[in-house]
This record gives C-alpha cells, sequence and structure tokens, in this order.
C-alpha cells in the first residue's frame, strides 16, 4: 500500500529546525570546499551520479568553473522551464547560482532572474560567480524555500535542482510556489523521487536525508502535494535511475556509525536498486488563479 504524503515526509528528527541545520551546514561546506578549488564531485558521493554533467557544452563554456563544481543538482531545470525573454524567474535552493545565470541570459531583454537559498556561503559563492560572469540582472536573496521574501503574483517561473527534497514541509514549499507564481505561472524543477517509500530506518539516515535520498517523495505523493497547493497540469517524468552502483557509490561516502544497527547494507541495496530517481516535475497556476489564494501563506 502507498504510504500518504504525511507519512512520507515525516522527518525522524527533533525537529525541522534541527533538519534545517544539518542541511545549511553540509551545504555552507560545500561552498566553501569549491572556493578552496575542491571539485564537487569529489566532496559529495552524489554529485558522480548527478551534478553539472546534467549541462551541455554551451553551458560549460559560458559559465565559472566555480559555478559548475558547485552544481550539486540532479537535473538542468533550465532545460525544462523553457525560458522566455522578458520573464521573471525564481530558483529555489540556488546554491553557487548555476542556474540563476543561465536564467538571467535566457530572460533577457527585460527579464530577470531571482535566486533564494538558506546558506549564506552559498550566497557568497553566487554572487561572485556572477560578478564574475557579467551578468547583471540577478539578485540573490537569503531565505527559506518554505517562506520565498517575495510578493504574491511576482514571477513567472520556478525552477529548482534537487532542493525541494531536503524541505521537511514539501506542502509549503508547493504553497509558497502557487503564492509568489502568476496566473497561468509555471513550476519546473529536477528533483529526486521515489517509486516507492524508503524502509522507515533509512530515512533515520542524516547522510541519505544531505544527499537527497530520504528526504524524496513517491511519485504519487509529489503530484497530491502539488494538486492540494493548487496546482494543474502536474507532472512527474523519471529522467535518472539509480542503480544499485549508484547507490553503492552513495552508501560508500557514509561514516559506519551514521547506518542504524541491524542493517544489512547489501540487501538494502539490492532492494533500493531502480527505486531512486531523479525526475522533470512540471506544473502550473491556473490563469484564474487568484493570488494569495489556496496557495497563502500559513
Amino acid at each position: 500500500m502507498t504510504a500518504t504524503p504525511v507519512e512520507e515526509t515525516t522527518i525522524a528528527r527533533d525537529s525541522a529546525d534541527a533538519l534545517r541545520e544539518v542541511v545549511r551546514e553540509r551545504y555552507a561546506r560545500a561552498a566553501l570546499s569549491v572556493t578552496e578549488s575542491c571539485c564537487a564531485g569529489a566532496c559529495d558521493p552524489a554529485a558522480s551520479v548527478f551534478g553539472s554533467v546534467n549541462y551541455d557544452d554551451g553551458a560549460h563554456g559560458s559559465l565559472p568553473v566555480r559555478a559548475l563544481e558547485a552544481s550539486l543538482g540532479c537535473g538542468n531545470p533550465t532545460a525544462l522551464a523553457q525560458l522566455m525573454p522578458g520573464e521573471v524567474v525564481l530558483d529555489l535552493g540556488s546554491g553557487g547560482g548555476i542556474d540563476v545565470l543561465l536564467s538571467a541570459r535566457r530572460v533577457a531583454p527585460g527579464g530577470k532572474a531571482y535566486g533564494l537559498d538558506m546558506t549564506p556561503e552559498m550566497l557568497d559563492l553566487a554572487r561572485a560567480n556572477q560578478a564574475e560572469a557579467g551578468v547583471t540582472n540577478v539578485e540573490f536573496l537569503l531565505g527559506s524555500i518554505e517562506s520565498v521574501p517575495l510578493p504574491d503574483a511576482s514571477v513567472d517561473v520556478i525552477i529548482s535542482n534537487c532542493v525541494v527534497n531536503l524541505s521537511p514541509d514539501k506542502g509549503q514549499v508547493f504553497r509558497e510556489a502557487h503564492r509568489v507564481l502568476r496566473p497561468g505561472g509555471r513550476l519546473a524543477i529536477s528533483d529526486v523521487v521515489l517509486s516507492r517509500p524508503l524502509p522507515p530506518e533509512l530515512t533515520q539516515v542524516v547522510a541519505l536525508w544531505t544527499g537527497c535520498v530520504a528526504g524524496a517523495l513517491t511519485e504519487d505523493a509529489c503530484l497530491t502535494l502539488l494538486r492540494e497547493a493548487g496546482f494543474e497540469d502536474a507532472s512527474v517524468e523519471p529522467t535518472t535511475v539509480m542503480d544499485a552502483d549508484h547507490l553503492r557509490d552513495i552508501v560508500s561516502g557514509i561514516d559506519a556509525d551514521e547506518i542504524p544497527a541491524g542493517i544489512d547494507v547489501d540487501r538494502a541495496i539490492m532492494a533500493l536498486d531502480g527505486v531512486i530517481r531523479s525526475a522533470a516535475i512540471r506544473a502550473r497556476v491556473p490563469e484564474a488563479a487568484v493570488a494569495g489564494g489556496s496557495g497563502g501563506r500559513a
């Protein structure tokens, strides 16, 4: 039986604030590692599976190396969003700024790209990358994706790259996205989804939370939360399926003392072969939507 969205977003930690702090510290270290010339792939086991490999040669040639090294995502949402000149785009969890910089160029002239991140170190890195790239129609904001510091109905497109799964309240993330999008606005994100729920003991492994696995929704739960937030035309399209070899790469980067006692790692890997996927997630705000309606801030 498929678990309900509430069951899937339950966090086996002291509090949501504690989880956010763990995530913030992990991404602060990633930002500092990049500024010290550490390749993201060497700092994060999951980056060898996802990360900057999702960007074509054109993107590689037009952005600072540090922006690519800081890409810890699972797709290329700028390719999903079909951005047009003049649009306003918001990147939830913008990290080192790769998707914001790409988006800013696609919405020029007349458009603007916002990047929102809760990690000051990542914002410092993103602003340095912006200066190096010479892109001016960009603004980076400090804040959480559950409480976006922008007015109602102020954005045409929302993108995100493997960040929503890190939130302890994904329903609120989607409600906030709905709130800031204009009628007819669209959501186009890349994220990790599951074909079925993880075993409960694995959701308690902190490294699997920060590695974008333990917090992932099932495909069905993701669709349900989007519809409950007021979106229409919601879809989840898997793009990369993590097989047993990918899972072994991730497990190899986890400290043995972080794995709960009694877990047979090899058996868990085989049981999860093909369950974890990166996916293109799309949805749209109805044309007749009232700003601040079903997506209003709690």
